[in-house]
């Protein structure tokens, strides 16, 4: 099974810029091409929030448009700059997303492939920050126990670490980590925690498995590590990642968008080049 994860779409309209530089709704389209382009073709693809910018209909509207070009299904969790009721009017074709209504919560599982994918719900309305209740951990764990010994994979907006870049730590998970550890330790075939937020590929081991950010199709979080480093991006190669079941483990790449020379040859004649 070959899982993608693309994140931090925060489309806008067309001709509208986020944060006065970037036209998000530009990079989409490429990240989509390289998707279909790909051999073999994923499973699925996951978009793990920041669907849009403002959580408005058109812009939602706009994205479905899009992500309707993708040759393989995909499915969509909230992240802290959407709006669960508008994302559930617009794609209203999404049946999982009509029936993932727990306790006003957008959580639901996807059972159709060898690996299991759990997307657990971090938002709080109208803050950039994110939570997870005692509910919302408490279906995780009802989830989990009822397969307890096949691979599982969750996928959350909010990565459940401190990151080191300092802007986005305060507006991480805040609530509710210290839950998830104790709920995803008890689980030994959580293979993995795929995160957004981050516009970042940022690796943690975490509560016996491995935590993950992923980069964005569009701008990137500058890296900083400096504990007062300001609230910036940077428009450094715009990418997302591949998670590959392979041989009883999630194997992960990162891939980078945009057209670059190659692949070349490093043998001819079964010896390695040499001019």
């Amino acid at each position: 099974m070959l899982i993608a994860q693309i994140t931090d779409l925060h489309i806008r309209l067309p001709g509208q810029k986020a944060y006065r530089v970037v036209e998000t709704d530009a990079y989409l389209p490429p990240a989509v091409q390289a998707l279909n382009r790909l051999d073999p073709a994923p499973d699925l693809v996951v978009v793990s929030g920041d669907l849009t910018d403002f959580g408005r209909p058109a812009e939602y509207a706009h994205l479905k448009k899009m992500l309707d070009a993708l040759r393989m299904p995909y499915v969509l969790l909230p992240g802290n700059h959407d709006d669960r009721d508008m994302l559930r009017e617009v794609f209203d074709d999404h049946p999982y997303l009509a029936g993932a209504d727990t306790d006003g919560f957008m959580q639901y599982a996807v059972e159709d492939f060898p690996v299991r994918v759990l997307a657990l719900d971090t938002v709080v309305p109208r803050q950039s920050h994110g939570s997870l209740c005692e509910r919302r951990l408490a279906w995780l764990a009802d989830r989990l126990g009822e397969q307890p010994e096949r691979p599982t994979v969750i996928v959350m907006h909010h990565p459940p670490f401190e990151t080191g870049i300092g802007h986005m730590d305060a507006i991480g998970l805040l609530e509710g980590g210290e839950g998830l550890a104790d709920v995803v330790s008890r689980h030994r075939n959580v293979e993995r925690i795929l995160c957004g937020h981050l516009h970042r590929t940022i690796f943690r081991r975490y509560a016996g498995t491995i935590a993950s950010t992923c980069p964005s199709p569009a701008h990137q979080i500058a890296l900083d590590l400096r504990p007062d480093g300001p609230s910036a991006f940077v428009m450094e190669p715009p990418g997302f990642q591949l998670h590959e079941w392979r041989n009883g483990a999630l194997v992960s790449h990162v891939a980078v968008i945009g057209d670059y020379a190659g692949p070349y040859p490093f043998h001819e004649g079964g010896a390695l080049i040499d001019e």
